[in-house]
């Protein structure tokens, strides 16, 4: 059974632009991205819509509807009343390039500021021993299909520009968590989380969970456990104290030199 829907979509582009109305034929089945398609091919043929694997894994048609940031694959049309309005805009968070297609570069670039996996040198490989319950906790971050929807839709950069060059976003909060939970990697990466990428800003409200198609608890799993590890390291005072007498052991070596 077919009816007619409304669809309410962003068109333009550099920043501006204006939401236009659209009747469009709807099939039983289908999702927003279809709709969209269907727009395409009869009304508007200039509609600028990222999308490629339309199977919920590449994360390329995230967008806003309804307000809320979602699949355009994923999210289906029998979630809506036939009477009711479906409003489509881009992801917010992110510069607008045309319509619903979104600069998301600023995710690239904080991905490039990472160091990557820093295994043990003396470990060759096929060495390496790990618990099934570490493999189990970095399991799941590695479902991250990189819609960058938990970014869009946190707070600190949505809606304070001045913190994206200091925040790297849920996304990459969850990936340096990952690499820390790691039994063999040697990298230390509590300072750079919260000096370099801003873990300090994020207040857990878990909007970035909410949003996640992975359905991945990024701030129960991820980002919690990684604020406890780096409160450990600079306020807990039997680390602390350990650190000192470390540190002082270091330099009594060195002198003896």
């Amino acid at each position: 059974m077919s009816y007619k829907a409304k669809f309410r979509v962003w068109r333009g582009e550099g920043g501006e632009g204006r939401l236009e109305d659209y009747t469009v034929e709807v099939n039983e089945g289908e999702v927003v991205l279809d709709v969209l398609h269907r727009l395409q091919a009869t009304q508007a043929p200039d509609l600028a819509v990222r999308w490629n694997c339309k199977a919920g894994k590449c994360g390329s048609c995230a967008m806003e509807i309804n307000g809320k940031p979602r699949l355009g694959c994923m999210t289906r049309m029998s979630t809506f009343s036939e009477d009711e309005t479906i409003t489509v805009t881009p992801m917010r968070t992110f510069p607008v390039i045309k319509d619903l297609v979104t600069d998301v570069s600023f995710n690239y670039e904080k991905a490039r500021q990472i160091p990557s996996f820093t295994p043990p040198k003396d470990v060759k490989p096929g060495e390496m021993r790990m618990q099934q319950v570490d493999v189990d906790r970095s399991q799941e971050f590695r479902k991250c299909i990189e819609c960058f929807m938990c970014n869009n839709v946190c707070h600190v950069i949505r809606d304070h520009e001045e913190n994206k060059p200091h925040f790297a976003g849920p996304r990459f909060l969850m990936r340096i968590a990952e690499l820390d939970m790691h039994p063999y990697d040697v990298e230390d990466r509590k300072d750079l989380a919260q000096d370099v990428h801003g873990l300090g800003f994020c207040n857990i409200t878990k909007c970035c969970t909410e949003v996640c198609p992975e359905h991945i608890k990024i701030t129960d799993n991820a980002l919690i456990p990684m604020k406890e590890r780096v409160v450990d390291r600079r306020y807990d005072p039997l680390v602390w104290l350990g650190s000192k007498i470390f540190r002082r052991s270091e330099k009594t070596e060195k002198a003896g030199r």
